[in-house]
């Protein structure tokens, strides 16, 4: 029973430790522009997880139909993607999962507009605090 309670308590010291080091993770920008296909729209292929988008910087312009196809890797923790900017022509608050879905949307004034993840686990930071964030850079 003895052996059973350190290690225990040796992984628990292991989980708390990799815990902690997540906040530390420093996210790098992963940036994508996208072009205009044949069907007159900008597609873009955006993966979420474990508090990442990928690409997390996404350039388009203006007054183009964008589609974003978004997903998130393969997991138990629910993820969702969010642009709140009316003002631009965008208001997206979409659930994710492993499953492709397909956001469209026509952005209508140039600037740059964050989306992120919107959910956050009782006690903990949100996932946009941890990283779960990008740009959207609508430009001319």
């Amino acid at each position: 029973m003895k052996n059973f309670a350190i290690f225990f308590l040796f992984c628990l010291g292991i989980a708390g430790y990799a815990v902690c080091r997540a906040d530390t993770y420093v996210h790098e920008e992963i940036v994508y522009q996208a072009t205009i296909a044949a069907d007159g729209v900008q597609h873009v292929r955006i993966e979420g997880g474990t508090d990442f988008y990928k690409p997390n910087h996404v350039i388009v312009k203006v007054n183009v139909p964008v589609e974003f196809t978004a997903s998130v890797e393969w997991g138990l923790i629910p993820h969702t993607l969010v642009i709140k900017s009316p003002e631009a022509g965008m208001s997206v608050d979409e659930k994710l999962s492993s499953d492709a879905k397909n956001i469209r949307f026509t952005p209508t004034a140039v600037g740059k507009y964050h989306f992120y993840c919107k959910n956050k686990l009782l006690f903990f930071k949100s996932h946009r605090e941890k990283g779960m964030e990008g740009m959207l850079e609508v430009v001319q």
